[in-house]
């Protein structure tokens, strides 16, 4: 309970970080680069299921020490520069410490799937201590989000035949390539109207 309890509150201070962040942008550029937060804590089910799996000691410590991903946040943006813009500002803050980093935007998974993932480390002052928790960061666009949920939605599906998530799989991943291209014109579209200036009438 404890631990659960000390990564909970790592997860809240994420969060309430992430939110000042998105409100400062909006003050020095009128508008929010976050569309939204999620946030999830890994049960003690997972966190057993992932030492053991891992070949690590099945104790409170152990799973301090060895599993980045106790808490999760999950920062879905609107372009793709505001990823890096948030990831940027986030880790200018001296109590924050990045353990790794996973760039699956610049290099994408095997499947298609992207995303930044930062694996940090923040204190979280409780009344007679400090304790320091870490918590895996994802930050990617609402394209890259929806892509997401569904691929994690057929790896999970059980019912679904072989030969049939075969080419999910292989349309899943034309897709990936599709949005790519999405999400890169759309940050062009916005980086033009950004830009302002005077448009002449054709």
């Amino acid at each position: 309970r404890e631990l659960q309890h000390i990564h909970t509150a790592a997860m809240m201070q994420l969060r309430l970080k992430f939110e000042i962040l998105n409100s400062e942008f909006r003050v020095h550029h009128h508008r929010n680069p976050i569309h939204h937060i999620e946030s999830r804590l890994k049960s003690t089910r997972s966190m057993y299921n992932k030492l053991v799996q891992r070949g690590f000691p099945t104790s409170i410590e152990s799973a301090k020490k060895n599993l980045n991903d106790i808490a999760g946040v999950r920062v879905v943006c609107c372009y793709i520069d505001d990823v890096y813009d948030m990831e940027d500002m986030l880790l200018r803050q001296s109590d924050v410490r990045l353990i790794e980093r996973t760039d699956y935007i610049k290099n994408p998974n095997f499947n298609g799937y992207r995303s930044l993932h930062l694996d940090v480390e923040i204190p979280v002052y409780l009344s007679s201590k400090t304790e320091y928790a870490r918590a895996e960061i994802q930050l990617r666009t609402v394209a890259m989000d929806f892509w997401a949920s569904l691929e994690h939605k057929l790896r999970y599906k059980k019912e679904i035949p072989e030969f049939e998530k075969d080419s999910l799989q292989k349309e899943l991943f034309e897709c990936a390539q599709m949005i790519n291209t999405l999400d890169q014109r759309m940050e062009a579209v916005k980086n033009r109207l950004a830009a302002g200036g005077q448009w002449e009438k054709s």
